[in-house]
């Protein structure tokens, strides 16, 4: 299913608009433009199995790379597109990108990651011209919008930072068939728990960049709905897009939640929300208090779901369920659940250890891209088809999923994912520094900020002025939503007597604090 099945019946309707200047672009528009571009792709030498990376701010061209891969058997691989050059640098060397295009809204960073990659590698660029890249609708200017005589299924391959701090790709098998054929995991399973159709309006308010924005506006387009995409999240503007495009479906993670919440109440008043049937939110944990709050808002029409980018299984809840089973994540939709021990064993209800999901398929769904050894341990070593991204929970009598950790110590803030060795490997080389632990403490808007808890090195003081120092050197080499918000001095850091760092002490003294 693709946007060509829309292009022959409703050529006019649009396929994504841009919420903040209305600007759109047609079905007839993104197949044309995605055939070409997959024609253009194709011409300079890319093969099935191949990698075309995307680096994008929220624009509506996006989804023109996007559906041109999918369409011609490649990889499509969205980069964050708030990467430093060197972190994005990375992705593309080891996704091992034959073709880059870049939003000119991300220009200096977009050039800046591909100045050392081959030069066979195809650039291209839309919104704006950028030293060195083709303009994507120039270059697809002269190319014929014939479909491609042969239009294999792609697939994403999308990026999942590892506790090594190094992001992996998590890379599924290329789905076997005809874009044209039906089946579609994401948007049958998906469009048809939600109800996704021709009449779907979708607002998507996070980077396109993240998973579940990107499939489920691919979903949408799948199903000949309509995509609103939002530049950048923002409360009332929100609010605002709901009512001006009478939005029907939405995806929010919980920071998002509480921001709107927290506007004032004459302005929550203002706008009409009552288009929405369907207010999708997962990513993080909500809190129960604001997930109340939202229910009594818009009513019961929010539906959490709980996934991963390695999309090993599937629960989801709705408004009424969750309200019975307040914290749940819910009932699986996807792969059975299992709970599982240290040792391997499976454990009863109630009793908290390792999610796995099994396969439906029989098999892991995806791999870490060169990374066997972590590939290897996703998935249950007396069951290949049990799959886990390392989350603990426990499940209920009924079956209900409840989450009581996350996979290593990851911290989860405004609904992004920060791996704390990352953030620790770039501070260990500071001169002032012995020791370091990076964790997450508890914070009422974005559930999660980053805190360095650090040991001086000897013969250095625990200044302000230290601290504001530290702070300046991650800000230097991190992606800004990585680095930590505040410093800590403290004399030592618990270790084992191995070396091995022991965060949950730590972690709990400062939630105490």
């Amino acid at each position: 299913m693709h946007p060509g099945k829309w292009s022959a019946v409703a050529p006019d309707r649009p396929a994504v608009v841009l919420a903040s200047t209305g600007a759109s672009m047609t079905y007839a528009q993104l197949d044309r433009d995605s055939i070409r571009l997959a024609r253009l792709l194709a011409e300079r030498g890319l093969v099935r199995g191949d990698v075309v990376a995307l680096i994008s701010d929220n624009r509506i061209e996006a989804f023109v790379p996007y559906w041109a891969t999918r369409r011609s058997g490649l990889y499509i691989t969205a980069a964050n597109s708030h990467l430093t050059a060197d972190e994005a640098a990375y992705v593309l060397r080891d996704c091992g990108a034959k073709a880059v295009v870049v939003s000119a809204g991300v220009a200096e960073m977009g050039a800046a990651a591909c100045a050392g990659l081959p030069a066979s590698t195809v650039l291209l660029s839309y919104g704006g011209a950028i030293p060195g890249f083709e303009d994507m609708a120039t270059a697809l200017e002269g190319v014929s919008d014939a479909p491609l005589a042969a239009q294999p299924k792609g697939a994403d391959m999308l990026y999942s930072s590892g506790t090594t701090g190094r992001p992996k790709g998590v890379k599924p098998p290329l789905p076997a068939g005809d874009v044209d054929a039906e089946g579609d995991m994401i948007a049958l399973v998906f469009g048809g728990a939600y109800g996704f159709g021709e009449d779907t309006v979708y607002l998507s308010p996070a980077p396109i960049y993240h998973a579940a924005p990107l499939r489920f506006s691919a979903a949408v387009q799948a199903l000949g709905g309509t995509v609103v995409m939002m530049d950048r999240f923002d409360a009332e503007g929100a609010l605002r897009a709901i009512q001006d495009y009478a939005v029907t479906h939405s995806q929010w993670v919980p920071t998002m939640f509480i921001r709107m919440l927290k506007l004032p109440d004459d302005v929550r008043a203002r706008y009409d929300v009552s288009s929405l049937q369907v207010a999708i939110h997962a990513a993080a944990p909500c809190p129960i208090d604001v997930k109340r709050k939202m229910i009594e808002w818009w009513g019961p029409v929010l539906v959490e779901y709980y996934a991963a980018t390695e999309a090993v299984g599937i629960t989801m809840i709705d408004s009424t369920e969750w309200l019975a089973h307040p914290g749940s994540v819910g009932r699986s939709l996807l792969g059975a659940v299992h709970i599982v021990d240290d040792d391997g064993r499976e454990l009863p209800p109630g009793q908290a250890g390792t999610i796995y999901f099994t396969s439906p398929s029989g098999a892991l769904p995806f791999s870490y891209h060169g990374d066997p050894e972590k590939t290897r341990a996703a998935s249950h070593p007396d069951h290949p088809d049990w799959g886990t991204t390392g989350d603990i929970g426990y499940v209920d009598e009924d079956g209900w999923l409840f989450l009581t950790d996350r996979k290593a110590f990851m911290i989860i803030s405004g609904g992004v994912n920060i791996y704390p060795q990352e953030v620790e490997n770039v501070l260990a080389l500071h001169p002032a520094i012995t020791d370091v632990a990076v964790i997450g403490v508890p914070d009422d808007e974005m559930g999660e900020r980053v805190l360095a808890v650090i040991q001086p090195a000897p013969g250095v003081e625990g200044t302000p002025q230290l601290a504001e120092e530290i702070l300046a050197f991650t800000r230097e080499r991190l992606a800004g939503y990585k680095c930590p918000r505040a410093v800590d001095f403290v004399d030592a850091l618990p270790r084992t007597p191995t070396g091995k760092l022991v965060k949950g002490p730590l972690r709990d003294r400062y939630a105490r604090a």
